[in-house]
C-alpha cells in the first residue's frame, strides 16, 4: 500500500475539521460547473428560492423521483402561485390535481400545512428547523431541507442520496437504519457555514448523478481522494442493509358498475388510512388471502348481474402488492347512495389515484 491509499484509508471522525475543508470547497466548485437544472431549484451562487416552491418541491419528492415530480410542480405552481392560493383551493382539487403522484396523505398534510402558514403565519415561512418542524407534513428531513435551501443555514440535509455518500465517504460498517443516527453527526460536521443551501443540494446531486448506487462514477467524482470507500476499491458495498423482509400480498375485488348512460359509480375513501379521502371503485375489504366467488358476490354493494373480468388489476404499494378481481356490471336504477355517478369524460376531475385508474382502464376496456 502506498502512502496515498494509506492516508485516503484512514477512517474520518466527527472531529476531524480538516475532512471538513478537504470535502465543502471541492464539493461546491463541482456543484457551481454540474449543478442540474431544476424547475423549484436557484441556479447556483445565486439568492436562495422562495421558501414555498422549496417547500412544495420537497413534499413532492418524498419517494418520488425528480422526473415524475417535475411536471406535478409546474401544475401545482401554475394553479396556485402562492401558498394563499393553495390555502383557499378545496381539498379534493388539490387531491385531483395530485393523483398519480401517490402517497396521497402528503397532499392532505401539504394542504393543511398551507392553511397553517396562511393563518398563523400571514403566508411567512418559519426559518428555524424546529419552528418548521410545527408544521402539518414536515419532518427532520424536510425542516433541514426547508432551512437550507430557502434560508441558506447550515442545516444538516440528509436524503437517501446524502446517505449513500457519507456511508462511502467513512466506509461506515454498520448497516442502515442502525448507522442512521452516526449518519447525521457526520452530517452536520460537514456542512459549511458558508453556502449551506448550494452545499445542500450538492451532497443530493453527487449522489443522484455520481455517486450510484450500482456503478458509482468515482472517476469523476470530486470527492474521490477522501473516499475510504474508493480507498478500499468497494465503494459498492456501502452503505450496509439490512436485508427487507418480503412484501406480502393484499387481495380485494373491486365492482366496476356502469349505467345506461355510461357513466360510472365512484365513491370516497375515508379520510384515515391508505388513500385517505380520494375516489375509488367500490370494493370489498382489502386482506391478506384472495376472495372465493361466494364472498364476493356477498360483498358488493348493490344486487346486480356481476360478471368476474378476466386477469387481476396488479398494483405495488411501498409496503405491499395488491392484486385486485374486477367485477362489472350495468346497472339500471339512478341510486345515488352507493357513491357517485361520473361520466368517463369528467374522471379527470376526479381524485383517483392510480390504482383506481387502472381498475377503470380494465373495466372501460371490457366494456368496448
Amino acid at each position: 500500500m502506498n502512502e496515498d491509499t494509506r492516508k485516503a484509508s484512514v477512517p474520518c471522525t466527527a472531529s476531524d475539521n480538516k475532512q471538513q475543508v478537504q470535502i465543502a470547497p471541492p464539493l461546491l466548485d463541482w456543484y457551481d460547473r454540474h449543478a442540474r437544472n431544476l424547475p423549484w431549484r436557484a441556479p447556483p451562487g445565486t439568492p436562495p428560492t422562495e421558501p414555498y416552491r422549496v417547500w412544495l418541491s420537497e413534499i413532492m419528492l418524498q419517494q418520488t423521483t425528480v422526473v415524475a415530480v417535475a411536471p406535478y410542480f409546474e401544475r401545482f405552481l401554475a394553479r396556485w402561485p402562492r401558498i394563499e392560493d393553495l390555502a383557499a383551493a378545496p381539498l379534493d382539487d388539490v387531491l385531483t390535481v395530485w393523483a398519480g403522484l401517490g402517497y396521497y396523505a402528503r397532499a392532505r398534510n401539504l394542504h393543511r400545512c398551507a392553511e397553517v402558514v396562511t393563518k398563523e403565519f400571514n403566508g411567512i415561512f418559519p426559518d428555524q428547523e424546529m419552528a418548521l418542524l410545527k408544521l402539518p407534513g414536515i419532518g427532520p428531513y424536510t425542516a433541514a431541507a426547508i432551512s437550507a435551501i430557502a434560508f441558506d443555514r447550515p442545516a444538516a440535509v440528509v436524503d437517501g442520496n446524502v446517505e449513500r455518500v457519507i456511508s462511502r465517504l467513512f466506509a461506515l460498517e454498520t448497516p442502515l437504519p442502525a448507522v442512521k443516527p452516526k449518519i447525521k453527526r457526520l452530517a452536520e460536521m460537514l456542512t459549511p457555514q458558508q453556502r449551506p443551501g448550494d452545499y445542500a443540494q450538492a451532497m443530493m446531486d453527487l449522489g443522484a448523478t455520481i455517486c450510484l448506487p450500482r456503478n458509482a462514477k468515482c472517476m469523476l467524482c470530486p470527492l474521490s481522494e477522501s473516499c475510504q470507500a474508493h480507498a478500499l476499491g468497494r465503494p459498492s458495498d456501502f452503505p450496509y442493509k439490512t436485508a427487507k423482509p418480503e412484501r406480502p400480498t393484499r387481495y380485494a375485488v373491486a365492482y366496476f358498475m356502469t349505467r345506461d348512460d355510461g357513466a360510472i359509480l365512484l365513491r370516497r375513501r375515508p379520510e384515515k388510512g391508505l388513500l385517505g379521502g380520494m375516489m375509488e371503485i367500490p370494493s370489498s375489504p382489502w386482506r391478506d388471502n384472495p376472495w372465493d366467488d361466494v364472498e364476493a358476490a356477498q360483498a358488493a354493494p348493490l344486487d346486480a348481474n356481476w360478471m368476474p373480468l378476466e386477469g387481476d388489476v396488479r398494483h405495488t404499494f411501498t409496503h405491499f402488492h395488491f392484486e385486485i378481481t374486477v367485477w362489472a356490471a350495468s346497472i339500471r336504477c339512478q341510486d345515488d347512495s352507493a357513491g357517485r355517478w361520473v361520466l368517463p369524460d369528467y374522471l379527470g376531475d376526479e381524485a383517483l389515484p392510480s390504482v383506481m385508474r387502472k381498475i377503470i382502464k380494465k373495466g372501460l376496456q371490457a366494456g368496448s
